[in-house]
This record gives C-alpha cells, structure tokens and sequence, in this order.
C-alpha cells in the first residue's frame, strides 16, 4: 500500500479514536476540592493523592488525600503583607505570590513568585530560600512558570518585564523569554515572546511548548541536547480564542488548556483541531473581553468583570489521580480546585514515579 494512503488511514484511526472528540466535562459531575485557598494558580499532584496548589500567603496549600489541609508558608511572607485587593494582587502584584510549582526529586518545591520576581526554593516545611532575582544583570521581570524535565534542569518562563504587567497587553510586548536552569547556572535560552506562561514538554521530551497568552497562541521549539531551543513556530490554530494561560497533555497526545478570564477549558488535538471541553465564562463579559483586546484597550477593570463561577480566572490544570485521569483546574480567583473524571490519562510528570518523601 502507498506511503501516502497508509498515512491518510493512520490520521483517520487517530481521529476516530481519540477520547475527546464528542466528549464534554459534565457539570454535574464536577467535585470541589479543598476550601479557604487563596490564588491557587498552580496544582502539583503526587501519585498517592497528595495535591500541592499555590497559595498568595506566601507558600503552597497541601491538601491530603482525605481531604485535610495545611498551609506550607514562612511565618513571615518572602515580602511582607499578603495583598487581599484586587489592585495589589492582581495588576501590582504586590507581596509575595506564588505561582507556577514544581518537584525537586528530593521533594522540596521550586517556585516561579509573580509578586517578588525571583524563583525560590521552599522545603515541606515551609524555609524558603531565594535562588535569584536577576539575570544576565538585570531584574528577572514577571517570573511565571518552573517545569523540571528529565535531565533535572529547570525551565522558568518570565511573563514579562513591564510594570504593572497587564500594560503588556495593549502593548502586545515582546518581550517574554525562556530561561534554562542547569549545572552552569542560569541563562536566557530563548526570548521574544509575547506573554510567556506555562511550559510542557512531549513525552519524548523533544520539544517545548510554550503558551504565549498576550498572543493567544501556542509555540513550540524543539529541545537540543546542550539545552539551546530551535526555531519557534505555532502549534494548533494561530490563534486561540481567547488567552491561554496553564496547558497539559494527556496520554493521547491531546494538548489540553486553559482560557484566562474567558473560563474554558480546550485541547488541541494532533491534528491541529480546536475542541471545547467546558466553557463556564460570561459571555457578554466576554465579547467585551475579545473586544478590547483587539482594539487595545484592555483595561484591568474589563478583565475583572471576565470571569467564570467554577474557576474564576481559569489559570491551570494538572492530571493527578492513582491513573492519572482526575482533572484538578488551578485558578487565580477560585477558592477550590474543581476536579472531574477525564476519558484519558494525563501525561505523567517528571516527579510520579519519584520518591519525594525520601
């Protein structure tokens, strides 16, 4: 049989067998897990069920299989006072905020913090150190997101560098970048993004995904052994409808994220389609959204208004569960991680079959 036509019979089975196509979360299966949690913008999951969620006290939430949770903080924030305002939290960003997470193999956690514009290391009980808040010389900028691969280097993403950073939006700044942490330090590997946010790898650990939320699309650069990026280019559509923020694939090959403010949950599949999984955003709130960041005219008020009642301001989600296949959303606003039952297995992290109890 024909290259071609073998090809074009494997792209049918793909197409026909994923587990998403024609399939929605069910509102009504939704589970709420934890409670009081502030700005839980990043979830780690550990494979006996133990959740880890970013908290703007300072610290990390860490919520037990049964459901009990204990605040994981320094008795005094990195920064001083925890800001409870819409302002200081989210446009100033003021205090220390947590963000993205990630497992270091002897279970301590790495922090990208969004309030003081450095990456930390805090143990499980709570003695944070910083590692550094400058790069190249110069003030690190909004530090967003870690993700830890394989090699055991860290891979931090900086939003941006501008002040307040929703600025960056009208601006369409570019200049978001990519920062490798490995034995020889700290060095910018890639920059010229515009928004940078989360990171994932592939299975193979071949290419990096980048989201660039003030774009509204997703990148890619393929990974070279010493560290240095190729040449980025779009995956999926050019352009997604609305800001992505937290992404994650699943077992499939499925590329699943999450729409800011908008409040949807989507996946690109391998083939490059668009499907909506949920879509919990207002939608008046939302044209007004679309609106204002095509004429720049985004404004921290009309971003406020744009949000969902299950997440608001969707900003994450992480597979966790004994078979990967519990969906947890991490959120800015949100109080709880809403969780559900997913078709497919998420990829599993770096960090699942790891003793971080060691």
């Amino acid at each position: 049989m024909a290259a071609p036509k073998l090809r074009a019979l494997f792209l049918q089975s793909m197409i026909k067998n994923n587990p998403l196509r024609g399939w929605q979360v069910d509102r009504a299966a939704i589970r709420h897990v934890g409670h009081d949690l502030q700005r839980p913008e990043c979830v780690l999951a550990e494979r006996d069920g133990t959740l880890w969620a970013a908290d703007a006290r300072g610290g990390v939430m860490r919520i037990a299989p049964d459901g009990t949770q204990r605040l994981v903080a320094p008795s005094s924030p990195t920064d001083g006072h925890t800001p409870t305002d819409f302002d200081k939290r989210y446009v100033q960003s003021q205090g220390s905020l947590p963000n993205g997470l990630a497992f270091l193999p002897n279970g301590d956690i790495v922090i990208a913090n969004w309030g003081s514009d450095s990456v930390e290391v805090m143990s499980r009980e709570g003695q944070v150190r910083r590692l550094f808040d400058r790069i190249d010389g110069r003030p690190l900028g909004k530090a967003n997101f870690v993700l830890r691969d394989r090699r055991g280097r860290i891979w931090l993403t900086v939003t941006t560098r501008m002040q307040p950073w929703t600025d960056s939006i009208n601006a369409r700044a570019r200049d978001g970048y990519i920062a490798l942490i490995d034995e020889r330090g700290a060095r910018i590997v890639a920059d010229g993004f515009e928004g940078t946010n989360e990171v994932r790898m592939d299975a193979n650990e071949e290419w990096l995904y980048v989201v660039e939320s003030n774009a509204r699309r997703i990148s890619r650069l393929e990974v070279r052994n010493d560290g240095s990026l190729g040449t980025r280019e779009t995956y999926g559509p050019e352009r997604l409808p609305g800001f992505p923020d937290g992404f994650a694939f699943d077992a499939f090959g499925n590329l699943w994220a999450t729409l800011v403010m908008s409040d949807r949950l989507v996946a690109i599949t391998p083939e490059g389609d668009l499907l909506t999984l949920l879509d919990d955003g207002n939608p008046e709130a939302t044209r007004a959204l679309d609106a204002h960041y095509e004429a720049r005219t985004l404004t921290p008020e009309i971003m406020a208004a744009a949000c969902g009642t299950l997440a608001p301001w969707m900003a994450s989600l992480t597979f966790g569960g004994p078979d990967l296949q519990i969906v947890y959303l991490g959120s800015l606003r949100g109080t709880t991680l809403p969780s559900f039952r997913s078709p497919v297995a998420g990829l599993a992290p770096v960090h699942w079959n790891e003793d971080l109890h060691a």
